[in-house]
């Protein structure tokens, strides 16, 4: 609900709009040469500002024209008389610059909202241009130095734009944590945790049947748990997320992770382990001189176009490694059969490239790390989410569309085939 405050400056607006419509009135400046050479010898980024600024003066003491009527001549029908002049301020490029403002009253000593003063003091987004400006990697500390134009601007300290930073950040994680997605109908989604700041950041991303991707959520725990996922995916229900559509389910193996999922989705859900994650972690057991055969033959492995010949090729990989190293060969063996869900779905080449691993998750992550690295000092409450939900939806203004994206119907087709129907799955839920 606004405040009455709120509702006022938007009454002055309109007022003033139906001011400049009614003859459309016109608005002369006078500027002195010397003068004008002057801010001139400075640049001519100084003369459009310093005569921007002297165009503001003249507009409000049109408006204030027409509110009290000439000065010095009398007015019967007189409602408002000039009440002289205060300080105020404009927001011009991120930066906050000092004005004179003409004051009104009404004849029963009640203050008038000037419509041209209301726009100039609301001026450019202060908090939106403070967040852009942060996310293309300034610092707080440098923020005055590196934007200021007018030498007279003030607003431009560390802590004031802290303070705006936080109010923009919050705002904009609002948004996208409660973005409806009803009407959104995704063929994939994946889930990824990372290690920040001490803490686990998961996030969930969505990839829709046009091959657009989205960041849907995110949660933030002690470790990458099932309470902490979830809440994520109870999250998405509530906004709407039908988790009874089949969907392929991309994860990055974590045990924590398939569970939540099999929880809303069914037993029966398409999960893809992430190829580069299983990759990492049975290469971990090996030794420098081991790792680059074995990765060969796993790269081998999962480029194989068919379900059979790529599983034969784990098979084979994984009684090698019995002989060379049994806990690497445990760690292959351990969840096999869905690092291969890509194969069984008969997924074009194009698409599994995307689908097959959480690297889009984590090529998000690695612009959250670029974003955050003018931080020097976290503490509790939301700071984390906040900086990572930004940096997450700088990634998203960056997002294309996926590979291969045509072909995503005869996807949506084989997980038709592989999961079972909506009615089976709403069924097995109100049995549970």
């Amino acid at each position: 609900m606004k405040k009455p405050y709120q509702i006022e400056a938007q009454r002055a607006i309109k007022q003033l709009d139906a001011m400049a419509a009614d003859g459309n009135p016109a608005v002369q400046m006078m500027l002195p040469m010397a003068e004008m050479m002057g801010w001139l010898r400075k640049g001519v980024g100084e003369l459009i500002r310093q005569a921007g600024l002297q165009l503001m003066d003249l507009l409000m003491q049109e408006e204030v024209r027409e509110l009290a009527g000439e000065r010095s001549q009398p007015q019967s029908d007189r409602t408002a008389h000039r009440w002289g002049n205060e300080r105020g301020y404009c927001v011009v490029m991120g930066q906050k610059v000092p004005i004179q403002r003409p004051r009104v009253r009404t004849t029963d000593d009640k203050e008038v909202r000037l419509g041209s003063y209301e726009m100039f003091h609301r001026g450019e987004p202060l908090t939106e241009t403070v967040w852009e400006k942060l996310m293309l990697g300034l610092s707080t500390r440098n923020y005055g130095q590196a934007i200021r134009q007018f030498t007279e601007a003030y607003g431009l300290e560390k802590s004031a734009v802290s303070e705006h930073f936080i109010e923009a950040s919050r705002t904009k994680l609002k948004k996208m944590m409660e973005r409806r997605l009803d009407k959104t109908r995704l063929c994939a989604l994946l889930i990824d945790a990372t290690p920040f700041q001490g803490q686990q950041m998961v996030a969930a991303l969505g990839i829709d049947e046009y091959g657009r991707k989205m960041i849907l959520g995110i949660r933030q725990g002690a470790t990458e748990n099932a309470t902490v996922v979830g809440e994520l995916l109870a999250d998405l229900v509530d906004r709407g997320l039908d988790f009874t559509e089949p969907r392929l389910y991309i994860l990055d193996g974590g045990k924590a992770l398939t569970a939540a999922v099999k929880k809303h989705a069914g037993e029966s859900a398409a999960i893809q382990r992430c190829q580069v994650h299983k990759r990492r972690n049975v290469l971990d057991h090996l030794t420098d001189e081991q790792k680059p055969a074995v990765s060969k033959k796993l790269n081998a492995a999962y480029a194989l176009e068919e379900y059979g010949a790529a599983k034969e090729a784990l098979n084979t990989l994984h009684r090698e490694l019995m002989d060379l190293n049994p806990s690497a060969a445990r760690s292959l063996g351990e969840g096999m059969e869905e690092t291969l869900t890509v194969h069984r779905l008969h997924m074009p080449a194009q698409l599994r490239k995307t689908m097959a691993s959480t690297n889009v998750i984590e090529s998000a992550f690695s612009i959250v790390e670029k974003v955050c690295k003018n931080v020097k000092r976290w503490h509790g409450g939301d700071q984390r989410e906040r900086w990572v939900g930004s940096g997450l939806l700088v990634a998203e203004n960056q997002f294309r569309r996926i590979t291969g994206y045509k072909l995503i119907p005869v996807l949506m087709e084989e997980l038709k085939t592989l999961c079972p129907s909506k009615a089976a799955v709403v069924k097995r839920r109100k049995a549970s």
